[in-house]
């Protein structure tokens, strides 16, 4: 069985061809395919250096034939944690977030020591169709037109006569069809196949195989964007809905043969200042469930000729409003930048707000540090790094209590 080499980095870190990471050569044909597929997303995932891939917010895995390449998060380059507690923060997260269901991993979690974050996601797809399969695959009508050999539905007039000026037996009609050959199969099939090319020589490749027998047959089709946009959930066909969002991410994420050679490239990346906004977002609302606290995230309003502007969190305690702009970034120097701190200031102004919050990620807590914005401005912006793990060097699942003990803690809402 062929063993999947893995290379584990952290964000905004370097890769360069023809050395060694984690024991595993990083060739220059990894190097091209990364190109590649950087171009093919406008150049956002990574900034190419001489003879070298720099990494950048984005996390998550990268697979170039037999070769993981896991980015991994990290705010702290003097903080020497080992890659695992960092892949373990970036699993937790992507749980959290509803982005992966780490619980459902079979046979992929046998070994912590060399889980692959790219197998989780091809196990739980797996799992998930198995599961529907196992539920009865639902059917569905759909118009079909073709030649056929007994006159049913429609008579396509214009085609029939085009086709059968010969063939007097035959018949070119639009008829309705109820079988399992619709676009939820079609899509679920795709991504089956890209897991069978993907996990070949792999563990995996013998459950997706085993998946795909029990499959029914169904036109192959090539997903883009618009097949997903196209789809609508009702109450029949909402058991697969997780597994078509699954199926979106690997078919949307994958490239084959960006390279002149014959790899194929399989990317799940995420943006970890989205990443980072969504989990302190969950955690706030966790914490306040029970308060009289709302807690809202993605709130916009207009700003100018269309434009609009959005915090990233805003906390409501009665009639006062305090804005949270959470910034994936080390800030150990407590110097916010110029930017930030003019996008709060309009955030307090449009929002109503008394007070703002720069929070920053951290491997300890440092005290909040807050400072009136000059007049005529009559609130203020604070500045907070929090620590992301708990004693047990782990992703702390009550930072959103430890948030609102600083907010409290220093007038910001009142309880």
């Amino acid at each position: 069985m062929r063993t999947t080499k893995r290379i584990q980095v952290f964000e905004h870190r370097t890769l360069y061809y023809g050395s060694e990471y984690d024991g595993v050569l990083f060739q220059k044909k990894h190097f091209d395919s990364l190109a590649k597929l950087n171009s093919l997303h406008d150049n956002k995932y990574f900034t190419l250096v001489h003879k070298g891939v720099k990494f950048s917010q984005y996390v998550g895995v990268v697979r170039v034939d037999d070769l993981n390449i896991e980015i991994l998060p990290k705010v702290d380059a003097s903080h020497n944690s080992e890659k695992a507690v960092w892949q373990g923060v970036l699993i937790e997260m992507l749980k959290q977030t509803k982005k992966l269901k780490v619980q459902k991993v079979g046979q992929a979690q046998v070994n912590k020591q060399n889980i692959h974050l790219l197998d989780i996601y091809f196990d739980w797809f797996l799992r998930e169709v198995q599961d529907l399969c196992r539920k009865g695959l639902i059917k569905t009508y759909y118009k079909e037109s073709k030649n056929v050999r007994a006159l049913k539905g429609k008579l396509e007039f214009a085609q029939h006569l085009s086709q059968n000026l010969i063939h007097k037996e035959r018949f070119y009609t639009s008829h309705q069809v109820y079988n399992q050959d619709h676009t939820l199969h079609q899509i679920i099939n795709q991504a089956l196949s890209i897991i069978e090319l993907v996990s070949k020589g792999t563990y995996l490749y013998s459950r997706c195989k085993e998946v795909q027998l029990n499959f029914p047959e169904v036109t192959a089709i090539i997903c883009n964007e618009a097949t997903f946009s196209k789809l609508a959930f009702n109450r029949k066909n909402k058991p697969y809905k997780t597994a078509i969002e699954i199926a979106r991410l690997i078919i949307l994420n994958f490239a084959p043969n960006v390279s002149a050679g014959s790899e194929n490239m399989l990317a799940l990346l995420f943006d970890m200042n989205s990443l980072w906004e969504e989990y302190v977002l969950i955690k706030l609302k966790e914490a306040t469930r029970d308060l009289d606290i709302e807690v809202f995230g993605q709130n916009s309003k207009r700003f100018w000729n269309g434009i609009t502007i959005r915090p990233d969190i805003v906390v409501k305690n009665g009639n006062n409003s305090s804005i949270i702009d959470t910034k994936w970034k080390n800030n150990k120097d407590n110097k916010p930048s110029t930017n930030d701190l003019r996008q709060m200031y309009v955030y307090n102004e449009y929002w109503q707000g008394r007070n703002a919050l720069l929070l920053y990620p951290g491997v300890h807590n440092d005290a909040l540090i807050t400072s009136q914005f000059n007049e005529p401005a009559a609130h203020s912006c604070g500045l907070a790094n929090i620590n992301v793990f708990n004693t047990d060097e782990k992703l702390d699942q009550e930072i959103g209590k430890r948030i609102l003990h600083i907010l409290e803690k220093n007038n910001l809402i009142e309880r």
